[in-house]
């Protein structure tokens, strides 16, 4: 199990989000932005934008996507 904070997932705020795999960890990022931003947070929509932009940009969401599993993979054990 490890952490990953929004911030440190292109996010605005320090929430962590803990998962077994950094695929749990981005879909928890996910879900936490769609929140967020459904509640009225304007600090997140830039971050959601950003990822929804993602799909559209295929490579750059790829590469994306392989960071945060290099980044997730380098971190110590909770």
């Amino acid at each position: 199990m490890n952490t990953m904070t929004c911030q440190q997932l292109g996010g605005p705020c320090g929430l962590e989000h803990h998962g077994a795999s950094a695929d749990e960890v981005i879909k928890s990022q996910d879900r936490h932005l769609n929140e967020a931003v459904s509640g009225g947070d304007s600090a997140h929509e830039a971050a959601l934008n950003d990822m929804k932009g993602l799909w559209k940009r295929p490579v750059a969401g790829i590469g994306l996507y392989r960071q945060v599993k290099r980044d997730f993979a380098s971190l110590p054990e909770d």
